[in-house]
């Protein structure tokens, strides 16, 4: 066995471990010994935790924005895509239905192929983009093959279908509330008829389910605000007090005339005849002393009633009566505040459709012989065809429109002979089938009995027909 050949060792070099034997140069080696002094391990492991945690959000993010994208995708697909309704038509929505019930009604009447996916666009336009989309009731029209976008947007905005009333000028307050409770697309109750004069004849439109007390309330409101500040502009000197006596003798005008050229010249002969404190005598006064808020007569005037103490009777009484005989438009009311120059007392039918004012009596007379002229012509007329097999015949005037039966005519200087015939309106078709028959078309200057005082003529109104609205 060679012995191993040592090598000297250097001064300060690191001193070498020398076996002390053979059997000790075969063992191996040990490990250094762990240096003094402390020594900071780097923690691997929570490291490796919070990346394996983020890693996993990140993972899970990325699968649910997937997940979410996809399904708006698909949801904004059917949102936009044609719908499965084949032709237009309309829809009601009532009152008090929630997005769940709109969206049942919508899929059952074939209108969206599915209520859920439109409920969920419904919620995501709500809350995620923060768009205000509340459904309004009502009827709502609706295109063929309307997208759920297009519906919903229909019914946000609630533009439903309108239907409209007309209230033509000259109605009675208790004719109007009868057309109002005729109307299939109202619903409610009126709790009273409106005073006469209250309500502004017009055309009002309203969506299907309107409650009927409301529709009236909006006639009421646009009368007042059509009279706010009118009697400021009124023309100086007539001689009317108030607003509301101009309403009155509105109401006379409306239903004397259908003839928009004569609303002035006819309120001009009114305020003559008031200026020089001259009885109105007018048929349409009587005619509402009788029947009131009913509105026809349905016959000629007799001379009981010509005679006949009411309120309203403007033969009997002098100035204005109590309240207007009907609701009158506008262009009658403003032709009564702002009458025609004129200085004429008279007028009469002149067989067109309108009438021959006049400004004395003999000029009267002499028109109120044309018209009992025109009169027996039609009467012969309707006589002649009636012979030949054709039936009773209406003479029907070509300015007016209308039929005008005979209308004896009364002479004005003559009280025997007007209390001796019956005096009947002039007939004719206004525009409106409801309107009152206007009046005969003589305006004569007859004074009252002898014997009858302002007293005998106080004003009162006559109360409506009790009538329960259904």
């Amino acid at each position: 066995m060679s012995k191993r050949k040592l090598e000297p060792e250097l001064p300060n070099a690191p001193r070498s471990i020398r076996p002390r034997s053979p059997a000790e140069m075969l063992e191996p080696s040990r490990a250094p010994s762990r240096p003094k002094g402390r020594r900071r391990r780097r923690d691997t492991s929570k490291l490796s935790r919070w990346v394996r945690f983020v890693s996993s959000v990140l993972t899970i993010a990325l699968v649910v924005i997937g997940g979410v994208g996809l399904t708006m995708f698909v949801l904004q697909h059917q949102f936009t895509a044609p719908g499965p309704l084949a032709e237009a038509r309309t829809i009601i929505i009532p009152r008090g239905e929630g997005r769940l019930e709109i969206a049942e009604r919508l899929e059952r009447e074939g209108i969206v192929g599915n209520r859920w996916s439109f409920i969920v666009n419904h919620l995501a336009r709500t809350y995620i983009l923060g768009d205000r989309l509340d459904m309004k009731a009502g009827e709502f029209q609706l295109e063929a093959n309307a997208s759920m976008e297009s519906v919903m947007k229909t019914l946000v905005r609630g533009k439903s279908v309108q239907y409209k009333i007309t209230v033509p000028e000259g109605l009675t307050s208790q004719q109007v509330v009868a057309r109002i409770l005729a109307d299939d697309n109202l619903t409610g109750d009126i709790a009273a008829i409106p005073e006469e004069g209250t309500l502004l004849p017009d055309t009002y439109p309203y969506s299907r389910g309107a409650d009927r007390q409301a529709v009236l309330d909006r006639m009421v409101k646009a009368q007042q605000e059509f009279l706010d500040g009118l009697w400021d502009k009124r023309q100086e000197g007539i001689p009317l007090k108030s607003i509301e006596d101009a309403v009155i003798l509105a109401s006379i005008v409306e239903k004397e005339t259908a003839v928009a050229e004569e609303r002035a010249m006819t309120a001009a002969v009114f305020h003559n005849r008031l200026n020089k404190g001259m009885r109105l005598q007018s048929d349409p006064t009587i005619i509402y002393g009788i029947v009131g808020g009913r509105g026809r007569l349905g016959r000629p005037i007799l001379k009981s009633e010509i005679r006949a103490k009411t309120p309203y009777n403007t033969y009997t009484i002098k100035g204005l009566p109590p309240t207007p005989i009907c609701n009158p438009g506008r262009e009658a009311i403003l032709a009564v505040l702002n009458p025609a120059a004129t200085k004429a007392l008279y007028f009469v039918a002149d067989g067109t459709g309108g009438h021959k004012f006049s400004n004395t009596l003999a000029e009267h007379n002499a028109a109120v012989a044309n018209w009992r002229k025109i009169e027996r012509q039609r009467r012969a007329a309707a006589k002649k065809a009636k012979a030949a097999g054709g039936g009773p015949v209406r003479t029907v005037s070509p300015a007016a429109g209308g039929a005008v039966a005979a209308a004896p005519v009364v002479p004005v200087d003559d009280r025997e002979a007007q209390a001796a015939v019956s005096v009947s309106q002039q007939a004719r078709l206004p525009a409106n089938p409801d309107a009152n028959a206007r009046s005969s078309g003589v305006v004569t200057t007859v004074s009252s009995p002898a014997g009858v005082s302002a007293a005998a003529a106080a004003a009162g109104g006559i109360p409506l027909p009790d009538r329960k609205p259904r």
